[in-house]
């Protein structure tokens, strides 16, 4: 056998190899070409890559990108919920003082346009003479939804766990959801959102995270079950220094800020906890605790009370 022959024709195919693989990924559209990166340190280690051309190719470890994650469940799988649970919040007015940590959390992790909020804060007050009070507000995830009810295509959908959300890729923009709603807790958006990075706007839509938000499309408080999924609590939750919110499950009839936790039904009872319209017959899973022995001063908190709607 000719080895002189044989390694000649090994290296004339490794030739023709890379001139293919170079036609078909010029410096120009290579985007593992070494110096595409700056600041990039090589580690020597390759990786065997199919190019778009169907070529097999190696690169540098140090020159691969990441791939954008992708939502945990499908949209299907969002539409079922998790088995088993049914959640609820509820919202101590007594300890609310307008910090609107709750809605900034909430705004910065949904990617909320600036002039939106899905967390609302207002001021109230019963009667003339009686002490004000701030009011967190959310969507209330009712059990008998009248949004859902009048969505034409079901992009408004209620879960087995009491969850209401939103389908941003059904959504068709009519608003017939907004008008139906009785607290006024869902926000149309008229812009692309100003703090979603172009990158984050070519991920797929997810409907546990609510992310992107879509120009185009109504959405509001999805009560984080993302954040569930990874035994975590809503970003509204977390945020608050004053844990005036508590979220849990129903069937386990306990409730936490995070801090404290206690039994729903014991908290609601002993506090005299309330639902906000509730002769409307929504059933509302967002409880109130009435603002008794508040202890602080009513305080705007905030330079500028413009409230986001």
């Amino acid at each position: 056998m000719d080895t002189n022959n044989t390694s000649r024709k090994e290296f004339l195919a490794s030739l023709v190899t890379t001139g293919l693989v170079l036609a078909g990924c010029s410096s120009k559209d290579n985007p593992f070409e070494a110096g595409k990166e700056e600041n990039t340190q090589l580690t020597g280690e390759k990786v065997k890559l199919l190019s778009v051309d169907g070529q097999v190719i190696e690169v540098d470890k140090a020159l691969l990108k990441p791939v954008p994650d992708l939502p945990p469940v499908s949209n299907s799988e969002a539409r079922i919920g998790i088995p088993g649970k049914k959640f609820v919040m509820v919202i101590d007015l007594s300890r609310c003082k307008n910090l609107r940590k709750c809605q900034e959390g909430c705004n910065h992790m949904h990617h909320i346009h600036s002039n939106l909020a899905w967390v609302k804060v207002y001021p109230m007050e019963e009667g003339e003479h009686t002490a004000p009070y701030w009011q967190p507000t959310i969507c209330m995830h009712c059990d008998e939804p009248p949004c859902v009810k009048v969505c034409p295509v079901d992009a408004t959908f209620k879960r087995q766990d009491g969850i209401v959300l939103i389908d941003a890729d059904r959504c068709i923009g009519c608003r017939f959801c907004m008008a139906a709603c009785p607290y006024s807790t869902r926000v149309f958006n008229w812009e692309k959102p100003d703090t979603v990075s172009d990158e984050l706007a070519k991920q797929p839509y997810s409907c546990e995270s609510s992310v992107p938000q879509k120009k185009g499309t109504v959405g509001k408080c999805d009560f984080c079950p993302d954040m569930v999924r990874k035994g975590e609590l809503p970003h509204c939750v977390s945020a608050c220094p004053n844990g005036t919110f508590f979220y849990g499950d129903i069937n386990e009839d306990s409730v936490t800020n995070g801090a404290e936790t206690f039994r729903f039904s014991e908290l609601i009872r002993d506090k005299a906890g309330y639902q906000l319209m509730d002769d409307l017959g929504t059933k509302p899973s967002v409880y109130y605790l009435p603002p008794a022995s508040r202890n602080f001063p009513f305080e705007k908190g905030l330079e500028n009370d413009n409230e986001k709607i």
